[in-house]
């Protein structure tokens, strides 16, 4: 199992992420933290972003289709349960996530009706889609 770490010192909001071969810095944007990078937010959209394109370039890849590029924009939002028919949450609000995905190349509707499907099936939608539990530990 990877592990990566997030560091934060005196800097407002900025923090160092690290998993042992890369280094990324996060922020919160101003006024409240100095804006040098990602906020919390957009961490989570590019992680889903990366995977879905990285996930439908293998696809085609491996059936040789002439996918020029996939480009896929992301957006979150946070509403009240009650507000979305099919939603059910315990604290009472649902994170909407919105992706539009645009897929360039010289493919046939049949593969291109084929790579959407992929789009939903790389392992951090999967994540995303199923429970969650996160454990807390002191150190």
């Amino acid at each position: 199992m990877k592990e990566v770490t997030a560091k934060i010192g005196k800097d407002k909001y900025r923090t160092v992420f690290n998993d042992g071969t890369h280094q990324i810095i996060g922020d919160e944007p101003l006024p409240y933290g100095s804006d040098q990078g990602p906020d919390p937010y957009s961490f989570l959209l590019m992680a889903l972003g990366g995977c879905v394109t990285m996930t439908v370039r293998m696809y085609a890849d491996r059936k040789q289709w002439d996918l020029d590029s996939i480009e896929v924009s992301l957006s979150q939002e946070r509403i009240h349960s009650k507000d979305c028919a099919d939603c059910s949450s315990e604290d009472g609000f649902v994170h909407i996530i919105k992706k539009n995905v645009k897929l360039s190349g010289n493919l046939s509707e049949e593969q291109r009706s084929r790579l959407m499907e992929i789009v939903d099936k790389c392992p951090v939608h999967k994540t995303l889609q199923n429970e969650i539990k996160i454990e807390t530990v002191a150190l």
